[in-house]
């Protein structure tokens, strides 16, 4: 079976463009703190999720190129080729995907932006529920996180387009400080994966609960 390749870097940055104009097109971003993004280096982005557009506006707004995992199921079609192409990362979420893994730690090694939705689905957008793939992959990659709060992309009242947020309407994305998940060792066990989930959840949170007062959402 042929191996999927590397995620193109360029691939990303053509997807950050493409991002830029559809997101600014459709809607009104406001984006705080993306100065605070690593100009260099490995990094992690750890995104609230409680709508499609969550990725794309991140990739539109974000300050570099970001390779996002991305559930298998959304490859579907055209989307195929296409998300392949700007260089996101397709997961089995069904199961330890060592495919996506080794893409996504990848990215890492080459220095570059790996965006990760932590709760694992959409849902109330709030870090309530954190997996562990977050933890893993800070913790091997050796990549400090950047936590970033989508705010009003959930937003129902005037829609048009039923899967889209109300077009023209201010979207605020949050970008938090950097901070590191391991605890110095380097340690990998279970144990200490758990203890890094639980510093993250922490730090995620209180970066959610700091966008909120910022921006009055």
């Amino acid at each position: 079976m042929t191996q999927p390749s590397e995620p193109s870097a360029k691939g990303a940055e053509v997807g950050r463009r493409i991002g830029v104009g559809l997101m600014y097109g459709l809607f009104k971003p406001r984006v705080l703190g993306a100065w605070k993004v690593p100009a260099t280096g490995p990094v992690i982005f750890a995104v609230n999720h409680s709508h499609n557009i969550d990725g794309p506006m991140v990739m539109g707004v974000a300050p570099r190129p970001t390779h996002f995992l991305i559930k298998q199921e959304a490859f579907i079609g055209p989307l195929d080729p296409f998300l392949t192409g700007i260089g996101q990362l397709k997961v089995d979420r069904t199961t330890a995907d060592r495919t996506a893994i080794t893409r996504a730690l990848g990215v890492l090694e080459a220095g570059g932006v790996l965006g990760i939705f932590p709760e694992g689905t959409r849902g109330e957008g709030d870090f309530a529920s954190l997996r562990a793939g977050l933890a893993y992959f800070a913790v091997r990659g050796g990549a400090p996180i950047v936590p970033i709060a989508v705010l009003g992309s959930s937003d129902r009242r005037g829609r048009l387009i039923k899967a889209l947020p109300p077009l023209r309407t201010r979207v605020d994305v949050v970008f938090g400080d950097p901070f590191d998940a391991g605890d110095g060792t380097g340690r990998r066990t279970r144990k200490a994966l758990d203890e890094a989930t639980e510093r993250i959840q922490k730090q995620l949170t209180s970066h959610l609960e700091n966008a909120r007062r910022l921006t009055g959402r």
